[in-house]
């Protein structure tokens, strides 16, 4: 999995340290996770000081973004208009929405109403009413770097059971994120989630989840939520991913929409609500660079 380097050749990582004074000691504790059985990174996944500079960059670019969209979504507006908004300011500050066109994707960014769960697209015939709750999915790269996060919005008048779901949503992202610290496991995170949703009634969506992200749009690993402690892969200094639980209000089952083949919705057709945050898991813990 890793390539032999002598003690005192110049790091993997690009920092111009020698080998034995920068990540020698990280490989070993690799090294000593696979052979207990652990899934563990490789160096692709662990990004390097300049990389992760880079993405950090993009990250304040995509939430601002999300903060533009905050400042202006509102009733009687049309997911088109977003689209619109996230185009112009991505591009105006000098990077590019990363949706537009990915796999065929035909537009900016992703907006998810009411039972869609993700991967809604904007449409100047879907005007937002009093009531709804939307996901916007932004998704940016800068100077090659990718970055991706989204927030509910609540718009107008939003009934209880909705508004309850919107907040369960993001306190079991804060939960997850509690759980993010260096040598822990990716399922530490995904069961605290689990955990919080099931507590308050609600299930979590199973083919779906979250990714590595940075050099990429997606990237190695899933991030599941279903998921146990001390179980998936090993959390190590330098991994960037996602938190992005999909929690629906009845059954976690769901399905795609034919007509598009990106739109997935509830099979019960009740809401559904998701957060996405980018976080970097560090030498002391964890740093979330989009939100």
């Amino acid at each position: 999995m890793f390539r032999r380097i002598g003690k005192n050749d110049p790091c993997w990582c690009g920092s111009g340290k020698p080998y034995c004074e920068c990540h020698m000691a990280f490989d070993q504790k690799i090294s000593r996770a696979r052979f207990a059985g652990h899934e563990v990174p490789s160096h692709k996944i662990i990004k390097t000081p300049v990389q992760i500079e880079g993405i950090r960059e993009s990250g304040k670019l995509n939430v601002a973004v999300l903060d533009y969209v905050a400042e202006h979504i509102r009733a009687g507006i049309t997911t088109e208009e977003i689209d619109q908004w996230v185009y112009d300011f991505t591009t105006k500050h000098g990077g590019i929405p990363a949706p537009l066109n990915y796999e065929g994707f035909p537009k900016s960014v992703c907006t998810s109403i009411n039972d869609q769960v993700c991967h809604g697209i904007p449409s100047g015939d879907v005007v937002l009413k009093d009531g709804d709750i939307i996901n916007v999915d932004v998704s940016t790269i800068l100077h090659g770097y990718f970055s991706d996060s989204s927030r509910m919005f609540l718009i107008g008048n939003v009934d209880p059971e909705k508004e309850k779901l919107v907040r369960v949503t993001n306190e079991a992202v804060e939960k997850g994120l509690e759980q993010v610290k260096p040598w822990g496991f990716l399922g530490d995170m995904g069961q605290a989630v689990h955990d919080y949703a099931k507590k308050n009634g609600y299930t979590i969506v199973e083919e779906v989840g979250g990714h590595g992200v940075g050099l990429e749009f997606h990237e190695d690993p899933f991030v599941s939520y279903v998921t146990r402690r001390g179980e998936e892969m090993l959390m190590a200094p330098g991994m960037i991913f996602t938190i992005e639980p999909m929690i629906n209000m009845g059954r976690p089952d769901i399905f795609v929409d034919d007509s598009n083949g990106w739109t997935i919705y509830t099979d019960d057709r009740l809401p559904s609500a998701q957060r996405e945050i980018m976080v970097l898991v560090t030498e002391t813990g964890h740093e979330v660079l989009a939100w």
